[in-house]
């Protein structure tokens, strides 16, 4: 592949203005695709009302929306290779901006969700294109950073999308949580196709339709059955073990056709490089234990505090202050010494402020919760990017777009199960204190708070259940220290284009 450079060379130390160009263009892409993730979630009382539809059919709308994310990332290296990233890049603004406006315009509860799936289906392609096109604008040397510069909306999209989806609904219409993306869009469309790189679509192996007929479905399913285990109260219910084990059938089955045929969807031959193994185990656990912890929190400032969507939003704002302190230095870090020493000193910080939290109450000082959010940022800066620098540092740039998206993977499946086992935990505790089936209990929970003659009873107990919610991920967190233990201590060296990425010595 050729691939127009743009300012000094890719493995010189500083990040020059042709990649920072770059650099803002996949960030603009990036903030779009989770922003709307997360602020769709705080319209879909309001969306309930608007349609006068039940809670399950307007959850389509948040579901629908990550089943196609999840269905499109399988083809997206595959589409990268043959069609070119920047052209690719370009098509998916085009498909998330279309899907917006058409959501933004939608007159009934069917036509919202079908232009939600047309809307996923363009931002599943945003975040694995656009990583690709960076770390190869980049090059090996300055990995660290531009992932600590990709890093930045996954941190501002779950602060600031219930923020500023909370005053849209509130202050505007629920129409603009969508039409807000067209302004970002349009300007992210013009500068994709003024500042990104151009590079050419390159020879490749046939499209792997079994393949995808296997891992595309195979995931959706999955990711669907994870979760609705949260709204049926445990995974013995059929409308989750059905879709989830039917899932994970179709990606056993790719797996084992994709170790016998010379170019499946999703390379797994990237797994014989052992630091990229152990980076994807670790980004696993991480994004089980982490982000399912995360989602816990503004929950406990809505239940428990009584505290309304865009305040729960704002009290989260110390964790990502504390992450963008943090992540540049991470970033330049990650580019000089091995991932182990800026990971593991981040773990600590995230599992000493997880400690914390599992103490809370129902009259625990905002102090001590944001001081704890803080410390807990600054943590994240150190570990989410970095895990995924160490996965990409060894591979040559041929093998960018897959390892990209192989990423992705990891990251969309892990993040739904670690968010649908912490609600799950939460919902069973609920309803164990107030005597409800676990699909009740947060329901329960909430007309006893909402209760004055047992509100100070209620909030009590609805505290408990958080604090013992936390206890588990404080252990899933701690868990992921062990395969941290294995990630590089030193550097790797990048091979180069036509090497084959030879595994890095572990130094424990």
């Amino acid at each position: 592949m050729t691939t127009q450079r743009t300012g000094s060379a890719p493995n010189s130390d500083a990040l020059d203005a042709g990649v920072l160009k770059v650099a803002s263009v996949v960030v603009l892409g990036a903030i779009m695709a989770i922003l709307d993730t997360t602020v769709v979630n705080v319209a879909l009382q309001k969306l309930t009302i608007e349609f006068s539809t039940s809670f399950d059919v307007i959850q389509w709308v948040a579901t629908g929306y990550l089943l196609a994310l999840a269905t499109v990332i399988p083809v997206t290296g595959w589409a990268s290779e043959k069609f070119g990233t920047k052209r690719l890049y370009m098509v998916a603004i085009v498909l998330f901006l279309a899907g917006s406006m058409l959501a933004g315009l939608a007159w009934n509860i069917e036509t919202l969700i079908l232009f939600r799936v047309l809307q996923g289906f363009g931002g599943g392609m945003l975040m694995p294109c656009g990583m690709t096109i960076l770390t190869r604008a980049a090059g090996p040397q300055r990995l660290g950073r531009v992932m600590a510069v990709l890093g930045v909306p996954m941190l501002l999209g779950p602060i600031g999308g219930p923020i500023l989806g909370g005053w849209l609904v509130d202050a505007v219409s629920w129409r603009w949580i969508f039409f807000i993306n067209v302004p970002i869009g349009v300007v992210t469309l013009l500068l994709s196709w003024r500042l990104l790189p151009k590079d050419e679509p390159e020879a490749t192996a046939p499209f792997d339709f079994a393949g995808m007929l296997m891992v595309s479905p195979g995931l959706a399913a999955l990711i669907f059955g994870v979760s609705k285990i949260p709204s049926a109260g445990g995974i013995g219910a059929v409308e989750v073990w059905l879709p989830a084990v039917a899932g994970l059938a179709l990606l056993v089955a790719f797996v084992l056709r994709a170790l016998r045929v010379p170019n499946p969807l999703v390379d797994l031959r990237l797994f014989k490089n052992r630091a990229f193994t152990v980076a994807m185990v670790t980004m696993s656990l991480f994004f089980v234990a982490f982000l399912g912890g995360m989602m816990l929190l503004p929950t406990y400032f809505l239940l428990v505090r009584g505290e309304t969507t865009l305040h729960a939003g704002l009290l989260l704002a110390p964790q990502g202050f504390g992450a963008m302190l943090t992540m540049p230095v991470a970033g330049r870090l990650a580019d000089k010494v091995g991932a182990r020493k800026i990971v593991l000193p981040g773990m600590v910080l995230i599992v000493g402020s997880m400690a914390v939290l599992t103490q809370v109450t129902a009259t625990t000082s905002y102090w001590t919760l944001l001081s704890a959010l803080f410390v807990m940022g600054l943590g994240m800066g150190c570990t989410m990017m970095p895990i995924t620098t160490s996965a990409l540092q060894t591979l040559r740039p041929a093998d960018m777009a897959r390892a990209s998206t192989a990423t992705n993977i990891v990251q969309q499946t892990a993040g739904a199960i670690g968010s649908a086992v912490m609600a799950t935990i939460l919902a069973a505790l609920l309803a164990g204190k107030f005597g409800v089936p676990t699909a009740q209990g947060q329901l329960a929970a909430t007309a006893a708070i909402l209760n004055p003659a047992s509100h100070e009873a209620a909030t009590g107990l609805a505290a408990d259940a958080f604090s013992t919610t936390f206890v588990w991920s404080l252990v899933l967190v701690v868990l992921c220290v062990i395969p941290a233990l294995f990630l590089p201590k030193t550097k790797p060296a990048a091979p180069a284009e036509g090497e084959v990425a030879a595994p890095p010595a572990m130094v424990h």
